[in-house]
């Protein structure tokens, strides 16, 4: 295969993994309908992790896993807390804003890295951080009332927890060099297990199974947690990073384009004002620059 046609098949497959991971928000709204937040989380990724598994013996790579208790305490930030907040956070909150506020990830993550890695942020990281700050203050709008606070702050929290088991996976592998796949389903494992832990706690709606809930629970497990993700590692093999990372500013804003559509949920004129704020916030802290070909 000639490098442009590699290069033309690893946009198209970033296109395709922006589209099924933006959309995956919609469809997570969705099932609400059906079952409370934290079943379907732990049903979504109790099957990713035996997914993931199953690739794993297909590909008849190591099972063996990562030391237990940094994979354990990733699983509980990445998965379980990412996704169980970000799930409750849709029971009130609108697909597009959540998706929004989740994706604020790497700004917590700037910090968080400070702390844990001591990787210091540099002007341009203070500069994203504070254009993000400026937009969530657009997006939230305190001097309208709270109004879904309780879900602005879930989504939030939710971004900061992904932060959180981004900076703990950077240290694993810088410490024990795992492979991404192998610490992948382990840390999945971990997180569907405290997931499974806090839905028989927690009281909720019984699950209703119909054919819209099976619909998205094999969309959310096949294409968002296994299609995508193998997707996601052409890109990144194929593809210089600056340009990958173009993605983490697209799920975002494909996400609200689509639950604008799809679920009428119409952003007033000071959230476009935040949006476009905090992804001027992502684009500094990530340090893009687009340049032309040469």
């Amino acid at each position: 295969m000639s490098s442009n046609a590699s290069r033309r098949g690893a946009i198209a497959a970033m296109l395709v993994t922006i589209l099924i991971w933006a959309y995956s928000w919609v469809v997570m709204k969705q099932v609400l309908q059906h079952a409370g937040p934290f079943q379907f989380s732990a049903l979504r990724y109790t099957l990713g992790a035996l997914v993931l598994f199953g690739v794993l013996l297909a590909t008849r790579q190591s099972l063996r896993p990562p030391p237990l208790l940094p994979t354990a305490l990733i699983g509980l930030c990445q998965t379980a807390a990412f996704q169980g907040l970000g799930q409750w956070a849709l029971v009130e909150g609108g697909a597009g804003r959540v998706a929004l506020l989740a994706y604020t990830m790497p700004f917590w993550a700037v910090l968080l890295a400070w702390v844990v890695l001591r990787e210091k942020p540099t002007p341009r990281h203070w500069a994203g951080l504070a254009l993000a700050a400026l937009g969530l203050v657009c997006i939230i709008e305190p001097w309208r009332g709270l109004g879904t606070g309780g879900s602005t702050l879930l989504a939030i929290a939710a971004g900061a927890a992904w932060a959180m088991g981004t900076v703990l996976s950077k240290r694993m592998f810088q410490r024990h060099k795992p492979t991404p796949l192998n610490l992948t389903a382990w840390q999945m494992l971990f997180g569907a297990l405290g997931l499974c832990v806090v839905a028989l706690l927690l009281p909720q709606r019984p699950i209703d199974w119909t054919w819209e809930l099976i619909a998205g629970l094999a969309y959310s497990v096949v294409l968002a947690s296994s299609v995508a993700w193998g997707l996601w590692l052409l890109v990144l093999q194929r593809l210089p990073t600056a340009v990958a990372s173009l993605s983490s500013l697209g799920v975002p804003i494909v996400s609200v384009l689509l639950a604008w559509a799809i679920l009428h949920e119409q952003p007033s004129a000071m959230e476009w004002v935040g949006m476009a704020l905090v992804l001027a916030g992502l684009l500094a802290v990530s340090g893009l620059k687009l340049k032309r070909p040469a």
